[in-house]
This record gives structure tokens, C-alpha cells and sequence, in this order.
């Protein structure tokens, strides 16, 4: 059977067999219709390779053809909204126009100047909705630049280049910062700081560092240990150590941090998972998708990890389409992402829901979960539709249920307050004031642990990035 979307994705065509997409030019311009063969997504792979090739790159990179035909259809624009609509503030017509000059390891020390973790934001920003959504191209026939590839030809052009690190080091300052949490904010708050001459000290709770990029992004999304390359690349720096399975509230203390080093900065994200508040939810088979998804990210061979036959994802963000489509590449017979309100609310972009609809997930909107069934195991889930009465969501009374075997709860994320003592929270996040700092003198945070976080990588980025150079003015005051 084939099933033909047509789906506004300017310029290119995905084409998916066994759930590998790949592009296909024409002309020198991608088409505009999103076809998918729906076969081959039935029951679990025998080999590792079909395995694999369901987890194949999402998006394949571009060659050079397809980066100098895509570049040069940038109009550079003076006042680039593009920029502006960056939260990394990458100077986006500059890399553009040095890749369309043939120079894309010039355009990489310029989108890295700024966004050190750029190869994988490449990869997992929603650009559709951000530096995409801001290009004056979208008015021309053509549609947007599509700056997320480009900005990944470029980083992964210079990183398998082998060049030497891009940045230098300010002479040394003597100083010594604690970095908690070596995700997106906390290692772009050590790179940052290593540039401009501190050393960081990186405490991390887990056996490898990266963070969401490693343990929290669909296989897909981060192919070939790429989460692992760009910490490596990172850390030629110099500056940097990192120490691991150090865990802020248990062999890590807040107050020996503060005592020992010149200033900490906690990036530690959020460490747990929002409950349903139902009864049952303590059942077997009942799972944070997080947890699903890193067990998927660190499996050898994803033969190895067990999904139900029938499978219901909770939750409308991008976390709750990953979870969904990657229990049906893994051979799940059933998916179904069921959602308290509409597609116009749910976090997840356009393209993610698409996404999950291309990989016979069924979407069931506008339905609250009500009641879990089952003997010990979770055998079946009860909802009860919902609607909207002026502005606030109201359950009908009417309900449906739906057969279980296994339930990934994807509602939301909370911080762990342990080890936080000192520190005021506001509605469980941590509050700042303008220069990046805590209620606790010399001790700095960002991303999404913070009361202003957004939940998007490169946001924890700019702030890891705006945070060091907070601390660098706090230590020349010292």
C-alpha cells in the first residue's frame, strides 16, 4: 500500500522506505510532495541491519551539489530576520554566503563562534518554527532557505576534516568554575568559560556526558555516536575536565562546590517525569518515555529493547513523537499518541506530527486519560474526550477505551530539587536574575532547570553561552 501527504515541506521530497528518508533532487530544487511507502513497519526486524536501517538518519546530510545549489539561493539579507529569530544570535547570512564560496569551514567557525553545540542543533532544532519560519524567502516561490542543513554541511564538514579546535584560550585567570550537568547548558557554559581563560570542572550524574543530546533525542535524530564526537570536539578546547556519575544531592554537595571552586553553574535540566495522577499508574508496562527513549539511544542492537504489541503514548510535545515513532520502527503492531487537546495545541512542530502519522501512528486528540485497566500489568487505558468551554478544558462524560500492553507517559518534566537547599525556587524552577545568577551568591544556572527556560537545545545553549561570560564578570570582581 501506498500513501501519498501532500504536506507543505518546501523544496524537497522525503521518501521513506523501512522509515529511512531520503532526498531526491530535481533541477537542482526539491519538490514539494512527502510520499511514503507504508510497508515494512509490521513486526520486529530479524537482522540487525533492518533493524538499523529503521533507524537510519532522519534527514541525510547534503553533498557539496546541494549545499552550494541551496546557499546560493540566500538572499543575505542586511537586516536578517533569520538571525534575530536564532536564539544563538549565529550570524546566518555570513555562513550561508562563506559555504556558497566554496568556504563552509569558514562557515562553521562562524555558526560555532556563537553555538559551539551547532551540529547537533542542526540537527534537532525546529527551524521550521524558528530561523526557517523568519526567511524572507518564504514569500518567494522557492520557500526557505533550509539553514538547519546547511548549518550541519558546514559543522560536519570542518569535524571530519580533523582541522585543529577553532578557538583559543585567554591566558590563564587562575580561576576554577564548577559545572553541574554536562548537557547542552553546561557544556557550552564550560567551553565558554575555557575561552575566556577559566578552567571547569564538569560534574555529571550519568557514565557519559552530553545530556539530552545523548540520552533524550530519537535515534534517528543523532545517528553515528554523534552526541559523543561533538563533546570530543568540544573538550580540544582545553580547560575542561569532566568527572562522572556525580550526582548533585547524593556524592555531590552544593555547599562543598561553593566552598572549593570560584563560582558554580548548575545546567542539571529536569531529572524527572510528571505522573498521570491516576490509580494503576504503578502498574507493569506503564513507563516514562524518557527512560524508553535513552534505553533505545544506548542499546547496541535495538533488537534488545522491549516494546509492547500495543502501545499508547501520553503527551503532545516532540519528546511524545519520538517515543511513538520509534516504538513503531521497533516493531510495535499498534501505536496510538493519544493528546488532551488538538493538533493547533500540541508542542510538537508540524513536521513531528507529520512525522508520526508517516509511521502509522494513530493520533487520537482531544481525550484526558481517565482510568487504567488491568491484573498487575496494564491490559487497557480509559479516556474521556475533552473540549474546550470558555478557554478551559472540560471532560464530556464520554469515554472510550483502549488496549494496552505497554504505556509511555510523556506529560511534561520537573526538576529534581535535591541538593537545591539555599536556592529559591518559583513553581519548581530555579529563579535568576539578570546576570544568570541564583538566590545563592556565586552560583549560576541556565537551561531548562531555570524559571525563564525554554525547552528547546539551543536555548540552554545561549544561556550556558551567556551564563560564562556572567561568571567571567563575577570572577574579575573577586
Amino acid at each position: 500500500m501506498v500513501g501519498v501527504v501532500g504536506i507543505a515541506f518546501p523544496k524537497f521530497r522525503l521518501v521513506s522506505t523501512l522509515g529511512a528518508y531520503q532526498d531526491l533532487a530535481k533541477d537542482g530544487l526539491w519538490e514539494t510532495t512527502m510520499t511514503t511507502k507504508r510497508m515494512g513497519l509490521s513486526g520486529k526486524p530479524e537482522t540487525a541491519a533492518e533493524m538499523a536501517a529503521r533507524f537510519d538518519d532522519l534527514h541525510p546530510p547534503y553533498n557539496e551539489m546541494m549545499a552550494m545549489t541551496e546557499s546560493n539561493r540566500c538572499l543575505y539579507c542586511y537586516d536578517a530576520p533569520c538571525t534575530t529569530a536564532c536564539p544563538t544570535s549565529i550570524d546566518i547570512p555570513a555562513f550561508i554566503r562563506k559555504i556558497s564560496t566554496g568556504n563552509p569551514n569558514g562557515a562553521a567557525k562562524t555558526i560555532l563562534e556563537e553555538n559551539i553545540l551547532g551540529g547537533t542543533c542542526a540537527r534537532v532544532c525546529p527551524t521550521e518554527t524558528l530561523c526557517e519560519q523568519a526567511c524572507v524567502c518564504n514569500e518567494l516561490e522557492g520557500g526557505p532557505v533550509p539553514i538547519g542543513r546547511l548549518q550541519r554541511y558546514a559543522v560536519d564538514h570542518f569535524m571530519e576534516a580533523d582541522k585543529p579546535h577553532p578557538f583559543g584560550r585567554k591566558p590563564s585567570s587562575g580561576k576554577t568554575v564548577a559545572v553541574v550537568g554536562a548537557g547542552p547548558a553546561g557544556l557550552a557554559c564550560a567551553h565558554r568559560l575555557a575561552m575566556l581563560g577559566h578552567d571547569a570542572v564538569v560534574f555529571e550524574a550519568k557514565a557519559k556526558a552530553g545530556g539530552l543530546n545523548e540520552y533524550g533525542l530519537a535515534a534517528y535524530k543523532m545517528t553515528n555516536d554523534f552526541a559523543q564526537k561533538e563533546v570530543d570536539f568540544l573538550l580540544e578546547i582545553g580547560g575542561i575536565t569532566i568527572q562522572y556519575e556525580q550526582r548533585l544531592g547524593d556524592n555531590l554537595l552544593l555547599a562543598d562546590l561553593s566552598r572549593d571552586y570560584d563560582a558554580v553553574f548548575i545546567g542539571i535540566g529536569l531529572g524527572d517525569v510528571n505522573d498521570l495522577g491516576l490509580e494503576g499508574e504503578d502498574k507493569d508496562g506503564i513507563h516514562s518515555a524518557i527512560d524508553f527513549i535513552e534505553e533505545i539511544r544506548q542499546a547496541p542492537d535495538k533488537r534488545d529493547v522491549a516494546v509492547g504489541d500495543n502501545v499508547i503514548v501520553i503527551g503532545g510535545g516532540n519528546t511524545a513523537i519520538d517515543a511513538a515513532v520509534q516504538a513503531k520502527r521497533l516493531g510495535a503492531g499498534e501505536v496510538t499518541l493519544v493528546y488532551r487537546r488538538g493538533a493547533e495545541q500540541m508542542g510538537a512542530t508540524d513536521f513531528e506530527q507529520d512525522l508520526a502519522k508517516l509511521n502509522d501512528v494513530i493520533v487520537r486528540y482531544w481525550s484526558m486519560p481517565s482510568g487504567i485497566k488491568g491484573n498487575g500489568k496494564v491490559e487497557s487505558m480509559v479516556f474521556e474526550k475533552a473540549e474546550l468551554d470558555g478557554g478551559k478544558l472540560m471532560g464530556t462524560g464520554e469515554t472510550y477505551e483502549v488496549k494496552a500492553d505497554m504505556v509511555l507517559k510523556a506529560v511534561g518534566q520537573k526538576l529534581l530539587p535535591s541538593g537545591l537547599d539555599g536556592i529559591e525556587l518559583n513553581r519548581g524552577k530555579l529563579v535568576l536574575d539578570e546576570k544568570f545568577q541564583t538566590t545563592m551568591g556565586g552560583v549560576f544556572a541556565g537551561g531548562d532547570a531555570v524559571a525563564s527556560g525554554e525547552d528547546l537545545t539551543v536555548q540552554a545553549v545561549e544561556d550556558g553561552k551567556q551564563a560564562a561570560h556572567a561568571i567571567d564578570q563575577y570572577l574579575s570582581g573577586m
